[in-house]
């Protein structure tokens, strides 16, 4: 009696021990996992920034789609002035802002970091301008700055300091001054309170040592916070930056760039040109303009704080 023997293809057996491995596979079980969230920033992020690179390009306007027109777009933001103003408001207003909300922001750290009464609330209370709605904080702002009834130049008045209202929102330096404080209000909070939880990650053990070597206030904190402070104060200039670069709403609910285009940055006047003026195309190159800015500023937050010679060492002071 012979036996019949069914042979399996080699290739069969070769795919099905490939998909084997790879369905057993630790890295593509993340894969698979990652693959759902992957698909929805695609959808939501992805797309909608090729696309808009995309119309750049063209000079599509609202109701009608637009026509490939090459680099027209780009040579007519080269030879306007308002958009080289808005970078330079764009520039100013991150660059101060930022600064300013870091060396405050870790000031408040360091204060809050300490055993003091009544710390929980006093934590609570320094996180409600960043949790209070954008725009209402803005109509807060509006009512501060008004030229009329603003309550900075009534009690300045009282004090006999000046002799009559500040144009705040009027005046072009002012106006400049003042959104730059209102961003400083709101972002201050988010920058205390993650530094805040980097502090307390810091062992005491540290400071112990430090204080028994003699260490100053000064030193412990050159020495030893704030190079432990740095991972974590990359990543929070990272998204201060990022916010204050694209920030939107709070410069259109204030001055909607004005007064004569002294406050408007790319964000605002790309949506003035693209949605409020109908020209899709030079309002998507301008935003699209804002990407090489953009990357530059991040860059300069994020591998500036990472490539410290202290923190590589080589500092011997």
């Amino acid at each position: 009696m012979t036996s019949i023997q069914t042979s399996v293809p080699a290739r069969s057996q070769g795919s099905a021990s490939a998909w084997q491995r790879l369905s057993t596979n630790r890295n593509w079980l993340a894969l698979w996992f990652m693959m759902p969230a992957a698909a929805f920033l695609i959808l939501f992020l992805a797309y909608p920034l090729f696309l808009g690179v995309w119309m750049s390009f063209t000079d599509a306007r609202i109701g009608r789609d637009g026509v490939y027109v090459g680099v027209e777009n780009y040579e007519w933001l080269w030879d306007d002035s308002i958009f080289w103003l808005s970078v330079f408001n764009t520039i100013l207003y991150t660059t101060v802002a930022s600064a300013i909300k870091f060396a405050v922001g870790l000031y408040l750290a360091l204060l809050l970091n300490r055993h003091m009464p009544f710390k929980a609330m006093i934590r609570a209370a320094v996180l409600v301008p960043f949790i209070v709605p954008t725009v209402l904080s803005a109509i807060a702002f509006w009512w501060i700055y008004d030229s009329q009834f603003s309550i900075i130049s009534w009690s300045l008045i009282k004090l006999g300091l000046i002799d009559q209202n500040i144009n705040f929102l009027g005046d072009p330096n002012w106006a400049r001054a003042s959104v730059i404080f209102a961003n400083i209000w709101r972002g201050v909070p988010f920058v205390a309170i993650t530094l805040l939880a980097g502090l307390q990650t810091v062992s005491p053990s540290l400071y112990e040592a430090a204080t028994l070597d003699g260490a100053t206030a000064w030193q412990r904190f050159r020495y030893i916070t704030y190079p432990l402070l740095t991972p974590i104060i990359a990543v929070v200039m990272t998204f201060s930056v990022l916010f204050t670069f694209t920030d939107f709403q709070l410069i259109w609910a204030l001055t909607r760039g004005g007064p004569v285009n002294a406050t408007h940055l790319m964000a605002t006047l790309s949506y003035q040109r693209g949605i409020l003026s109908g020209r899709l195309g030079e309002g998507a190159a301008i935003a699209t303009a804002m990407i090489p800015f953009l990357l530059a500023a991040i860059s300069i937050s994020w591998f500036g704080m990472q490539r410290r010679k202290w923190q590589q060492g080589t500092d011997n002071d």
